[in-house]
Parts: C-alpha cells; sequence; structure tokens
C-alpha cells in the first residue's frame, strides 16, 4: 500500500502542483480503501494537518482517512466520459457538471505497430536467405473471438485500465462514451449519394470534422488560424480534380479566392515548401480513422460489463456542446462535452494531465540480433536499489551544483547506483542514496 506521510515541504510542492492546477477535488478514500466523493484541497490539507488522513497517491493526489466512514454519504452523479482517439483519448470525471478530474492520454498504438512490422520484416528476410527452414506459421494459428490487431488493442487496454484506477479511487456511477463513427466511404468518395447513400440530417458533418482535424485548423496556403475556413479542391474539378478527401484542404477566402482553378504548383511556386507538405499530407491514409472506427464498438461493449450505467452518444452532439460553450478544442474538453449533461459542463480553472503510454518492459522471450536469430536473454524490468525507471521520487541533494529538493521522475538507472532524473530544464544525474520514493511507476509517463 502506498499510504505514507510526507514531509511538510513535499506535500506544498504536491498541493500547488497537483491539487490546484491540474484538477480542483482531491480524491479521498475511506480507511478501508473504498472511493468516497472528492473534497477541495482546503478541505484534504486540513485533513492532512491534523493527522486524520495520510497521502495515498501524488499523481493524481489522492489521500486515506486513517478512519473508517462506517454510512459515507456520496455523491449521487459522478460520471466517467471518454472522447476515444487513435492517437490521444481525452478522459475526464464529473460530479453534477463539474469537472473534478481531466487527462489527455497519449497512446503508443503506432510504436507497437512499427515493433510489429520489423518483427514479421526480419522473419520474411530470414526464409528467403540461405538459413535453417522455419515452416510458415501464420495460417495455422486461430484468432481469439472479438480479436483486435495489438496496436489498437493497445489503446483499448490504456482507456480499460485508467478507468479502473479511477473507479477504485472516485465512487463512479455513470459511464458516457463518444461512439465515433467516421464515415471513411463518405471520405473517399465524398460525391456518392442517392441510392447508395442516403444523405440524413447530419450530412457531411464527419468529413468536415476530418479536414479540421487533419489540417490543424488553419489555412493550408498562408497558415491563419482563427479565420473562417472553406473547403477547397487542391486539383480543381475544372482540371479533373474529384471530391474524394485526399484532394481536399482548408483554406481562408482571401486564399480559395486568390487560386481560383490554377493548379497547386502555378499557386504555391515560390512557397515549395508548403507546396511539398500539402502534397505530402493529402496523401495520407484514413488508418487513425479507421482505428477509431475498429475499436469503438469492443470499448463500449467492455465498459458495460462494469455493471454501471453505460451511454453512448453521438460525435455531433459532442462538437453541438463545445460550440456552444465556446471552449477550444482539446481531447479532454471534447471529453467533457460528452453526452446531455455535457450542455452545462464547467471546466474553469482545471488543467488536465498530460499522459503518455510507454509500455512496461520487454515482452519479447529473447533478443535477436539484426539477422534475426536469438542472440541474448530477454531483457528484464530491473530494479536496482528499490529503484526502477518511472518511479515518481523526493530528491534532496545537499551538496554540489544541484543543491535542492526535487519532485521528478526517474529516466534512467545505472548499476553503480547513479540514477537519472529531468527536471524542466535540464537533466540531473545523482546517488540513490538521495532518492525517496513516493510512488511506484505504473507504465506511464
Amino acid at each position: 500500500m502506498l499510504a505514507f506521510n510526507i514531509v511538510e515541504e513535499t506535500f506544498t510542492v504536491a498541493r500547488r502542483d497537483d491539487c490546484e492546477t491540474i484538477m480542483y477535488k482531491v480524491f479521498v478514500l475511506n480507511g478501508n480503501k473504498t472511493p468516497l466523493t472528492p473534497c477541495y484541497p482546503a478541505r484534504a490539507r486540513k485533513l492532512l494537518r491534523s493527522q486524520k488522513a495520510a497521502v495515498f497517491r501524488m499523481k493524481p493526489f489522492t489521500i486515506i482517512l486513517k478512519r473508517v466512514v462506517e454510512k459515507p454519504i456520496v455523491a449521487e452523479t459522478i460520471e466517467f466520459k471518454v472522447d476515444p482517439g487513435s492517437k490521444t483519448s481525452g478522459i475526464v470525471v464529473t460530479i453534477n457538471q463539474d469537472v473534478v478530474f481531466a487527462m489527455n492520454l497519449k497512446h503508443h498504438g503506432q510504436s507497437i505497430a512499427n515493433n510489429l512490422l520489423s518483427r514479421r520484416q526480419i522473419r520474411r528476410s530470414r526464409r528467403n536467405r540461405k538459413t535453417r527452414y522455419r515452416e510458415v506459421r501464420f495460417l495455422n494459428r486461430k484468432k481469439a473471438k472479438n480479436w483486435l490487431p495489438p496496436s489498437i488493442q493497445s489503446r483499448l487496454d490504456n482507456i480499460i485500465s485508467w478507468f479502473k484506477q479511477l473507479k477504485s479511487w472516485c465512487p463512479i456511477g455513470e459511464i458516457h462514451v463518444e461512439h465515433v463513427n467516421f464515415d471513411t466511404q463518405k471520405m473517399q468518395s465524398a460525391e456518392i449519394a442517392g441510392v447508395e447513400y442516403q444523405q440524413g440530417t447530419l450530412h457531411g458533418i464527419e468529413v468536415r470534422q476530418y479536414l479540421l482535424d487533419k489540417w490543424e485548423r488553419k489555412c493550408a496556403y498562408c497558415g491563419k488560424t482563427n479565420v473562417p475556413l472553406q473547403i477547397e479542391h487542391i486539383i480543381p474539378k475544372s482540371k479533373g480534380g474529384t471530391n474524394k478527401v485526399s484532394n481536399l484542404t482548408l483554406a481562408c477566402e482571401p486564399c480559395n479566392q486568390k487560386k481560383g482553378i490554377k493548379s497547386i504548383q502555378a499557386f504555391l511556386k515560390g512557397k515549395p515548401a508548403v507546396l511539398n507538405k500539402i502534397l505530402a499530407q493529402s496523401n495520407e491514409t484514413l488508418k487513425n480513422a479507421t482505428a477509431v472506427n475498429a475499436m469503438k464498438d469492443k470499448l463500449f461493449l467492455t465498459l458495460s460489463q462494469f455493471s454501471l450505467p453505460t451511454f453512448k452518444w453521438s460525435a455531433a452532439l459532442t462538437k453541438f456542446n463545445r460550440q456552444n460553450n465556446k471552449f477550444e478544442k482539446d481531447h479532454w474538453i471534447d471529453a467533457a462535452c460528452v453526452g446531455e449533461s455535457g450542455e452545462d459542463v464547467k471546466i474553469q480553472g482545471v488543467k488536465p494531465f498530460l499522459l503518455k503510454a510507454m509500455g512496461r518492459g520487454n515482452r519479447q522471450v529473447t533478443r535477436i540480433n539484426k539477422f534475426g536469430f536469438p542472440c541474448a536473454a530477454p531483457k528484464k524490468h530491473k530494479r536496482i536499489h528499490g529503484f526502477s525507471t518511472g518511479d515518481l521520487v523526493n530528491v534532496v541533494i545537499s551538496r554540489g551544483k544541484y543543491v535542492g529538493r526535487y519532485v521528478a521522475t526517474i529516466i534512467g538507472i545505472r548499476e553503480r547506483g547513479d540514477f537519472d532524473f529531468k527536471t524542466e530544464n535540464q537533466k540531473i544525474s545523482t546517488n540513490y542514496k538521495n532518492f525517496t520514493l513516493i510512488q511506484r511507476g505504473n507504465g506511464y509517463a
């Protein structure tokens, strides 16, 4: 159990950085580790200073009472909301439409796909060389029911993992999921209509949303932001261009009128860097939209198995709520605007956690060399002097160039006992005896 008391100086850092800037309420656990309704930081400070509670976690900041409250009063409406994404997902916890906790969770699905591709290439190239023949095995393996590719499964697991953690710190009562539905057919052939595709009241809204995300909400030609943007054909239709999403971009009205029916090469003759960027970006695949489509149903099904009321909402409603509230575009803000309760959600004074999934060690049975043959034992998740990479620590340096107290995450460990941690401006290396463990690493940076 990570319930422990820390010195007043360390708590001051935690109070300032974690309670008042990242969230304006603190998670509270009962003496038997059951979650209670989150409280305000002032209440948490009072409980800690009167020795009625102890620090359970630093990030997110959580306290645990030193006695068991027999009949606790729990808030009725505590909602877990998620905006699933291919690269980053937004997650929030709200109480009566007030955001208690918010985070942007960056996935590492692409790195998993790259590792699998590298392994596949090594295996296939090995079979083509004059080496020991290894029988092909990709046809004699049966996939499990509802199987997902590892890169997509990792995105799902990240969200489920954080839901379980938040549920253990906060008495969540409802789950709200944005059921994203990118219309890839419409993205590829925007002109499809009639019997082949019945047009509804939200016709085209997913295409516009996709273009806004793809071109980062700015004019592709001049780079202006916060101006009205129009859908622009890279190759004009008068010169054979189509309505496919790969031929669409965003432009402000002056640039759109100035370009007219010119070819993009002629229009950007004096801007080769911009031309190359647009041509490269316009040929991007729809893999991000496809990844979200592949995950959305499994995510809702998995969350609905936790015996809590689970609801799914359209992306159009999320966008409507965000625009009505005049909020900026962000993943955690989209999550806060999910569902009917997102109509009047309050996000003032809330700053999200920015987390990145890093994984925990290497799952390879054995390491291989550049030719694809075993060469060494697998890397183990090593722990030296009780510390490992990713641990949150309190560092006190009493002499030398870097004298002071730091609360940081270990980014490197060595057998000789010198550990590295990083501050906002630099990387510092010092002896392990200056470290005090605050919280074990959990695979996220």
